[in-house]
């Protein structure tokens, strides 16, 4: 049975056979005028006319002097039919390949074809070749769609092959392109524009998580991969912007599950003179606009949930939601209150805890079963440190997140203005902070200042891609085009390139390992 080191030293002859007659297997240039997706849906307007196609070769037949080849690209397949003394001699100098040329060809070549297009007999739109070229000889044969590419390890280290042989993969990042493009869409469209704000920060705030660490050689100082893009965003409402955001990546230490990944993209935008009660309207408006722009519908089966956006959104009060679930009062009781609650409810109690944490913990068991849409309301201030307070209650907090199908899918609040309210909140965090809780918000006195030259009334809103992979129906992992795996490499990597001393790689990934201990 043939390895793939078989194949591809077969592959390898067959270059060194392109090579030998002059050709070069790996062109800088390409003349493609067409894509498949043209020529196939603009048939009756492009029949007869030359085109250039071009894409990787998915598979050959040659029978006599005739031949088929399809090809793909991003937008489908397409075949070539190729017939002898209608297609070009070979012209090397040119990369222009003749039919006796074919079988220095494999699946998985990126090709040129150029010729009219026709329907065969059998009534397949086809380029009717008269000059085809190579474009990149494939050392490697692809996986076909017969054989499968199931192996989910193995599909996340290699996604580029994921995307070739599972063409679901492959369109899923064509939606997430689609949710991020209406997202940003939206906003431009409501007047908000968007700032790229620094992913590198000297203290880093707005969420509570453990944050990574760099070092800086110029400056000769440790720096903060961003845990979110709030604190320089409400910079910007201080500077005299209005409508604001920025979307791109955040990063946080923390755990690697099927809902998280420590590096993930975000959006945040801030809006002055406006209040959560606006930002309610706004926010299940733009999630409407988004999801439906991105999935076609509003309508869902997400795991055991079935979710309708149409319906109306209830509205659920924090506080209210854990004493009918609890029997406990979050605002008087104590932490051993919280404990027990946990306890009894088979929910863990970590080592270091406080009631902030553990009243959040049991919330969110609740939250897991909650079907939604839900905007859940007046979340105390214990666990929002950044959210202004309602006057009618000072102990909630303009806070608003939608619940859906058992997940918070976003952050928002009316946003704190007050300096003196602001440095109090951050002593509190710092000391929960200096207590053993790597999570809570660091003291961030520039940002204390610019509150005191002072910012209008304002709201702000986030959510991450774990929006779009919930209503994908995929984990994180899956969600993402190249999920952080630590490197492997098992023994035909190590058998086709001899030349490369594997043990010192592993040695240096086994004291990277030792240092995350």
């Amino acid at each position: 049975m043939s390895t793939l080191k078989d194949f591809r030293d077969e592959r390898l002859r067959k270059l060194a056979d392109l090579k030998e007659l002059g050709f070069n297997p790996y062109p800088a240039d390409s003349h493609r005028t067409h894509n498949a997706g043209d020529v196939k849906g603009a048939f009756d307007t492009l029949e007869g006319e030359t085109v250039t196609v071009a894409g990787r070769v998915m598979g050959i037949r040659k029978f006599g002097k005739l031949a088929f080849i399809v090809v793909r690209d991003q937008t489908g397949e397409l075949q070539l039919f190729i017939q002898e003394g209608k297609i070009a001699g070979r012209d090397a100098a040119a990369g222009v390949l003749a039919i006796d040329d074919l079988p220095l060809l494999d699946t998985g070549d990126f090709i040129e074809a150029s010729g009219p297009v026709i329907k065969t007999k059998t009534g397949e739109v086809s380029i009717e070749v008269q000059t085809l070229r190579l474009l990149t000889k494939s050392l490697r044969p692809m996986p076909s769609k017969q054989e499968g590419f199931t192996n989910k390890e193995e599909r996340m280290r290699r996604r580029y092959v994921d995307m070739n042989v599972n063409e679901d993969v492959r369109e899923r990042f064509v939606r997430r392109s689609k949710f991020w493009q209406a997202t940003r869409d939206y906003l431009n469209q409501n007047g908000f524009i968007e700032v790229n704000v620094p992913v590198l920060e000297h203290t880093t705030g707005g969420a509570d998580a453990n944050p990574f660490v760099t070092h800086m050689d110029a400056l000769d100082q440790d720096f903060y991969l961003r845990i979110s893009h709030e604190l320089p965003l409400k910079r910007l409402i201080g500077a005299g912007f209005e409508k604001v955001y920025d979307l791109g990546p955040r990063f946080r230490n923390e755990n690697y599950s099927d809902e998280h990944l420590p590096e993930h993209v975000a959006l945040e935008y801030y809006w002055a003179y406006a209040d959560w009660k606006q930002g309610i309207v706004f926010m299940e408006n733009m999630m409407k606009h988004v999801l439906k722009e991105t999935f076609g519908t509003l309508q869902f089966k997400l795991g055991k949930f079935d979710v309708d956006l149409e319906q109306e959104w209830e509205h659920w009060d924090y506080a209210e939601t854990i004493q009918k679930r609890y029997g406990i009062d979050i605002y008087e009781c104590s932490l051993e209150d919280v404990q027990k609650a946990l306890r009894d409810n088979k929910l863990e109690v970590e080592k270091i805890d406080n009631k902030a944490r553990g009243i959040d913990k049991l919330w969110k068991n609740i939250r897991k079963d909650v079907t939604g849409p839900v905007w859940l309301i007046n979340t105390p201030l214990f666990v929002s440190p950044l959210a202004k307070t309602n006057l009618d209650d000072p102990r909630t907090t303009q806070r608003f997140q939608p619940v859906i199908a058992g997940s918070e899918l976003g952050n928002n609040f009316s946003e704190l203005n007050d300096p003196v309210d602001q440095l109090n909140r951050f002593l509190e965090q710092q000391q929960m902070r200096d207590d053993g809780d790597e999570e809570a918000m660091m003291l961030d006195i520039d940002f204390v200042e610019m509150l005191e030259y002072g910012i209008p009334p304002t709201c702000g809103f986030s959510y991450s891609e774990r929006l779009f992979w919930i209503f994908e129906g995929v984990t994180a992992r899956e969600g993402v085009p190249f999920p952080q795996l630590r490197p492997e490499y098992d023994e035909v990597t190590r058998s086709i390139y001899p030349e490369i001393n594997f043990d010192l790689h592993d040695a240096e990934d086994d004291a990277e390992k030792n240092n995350e201990k």
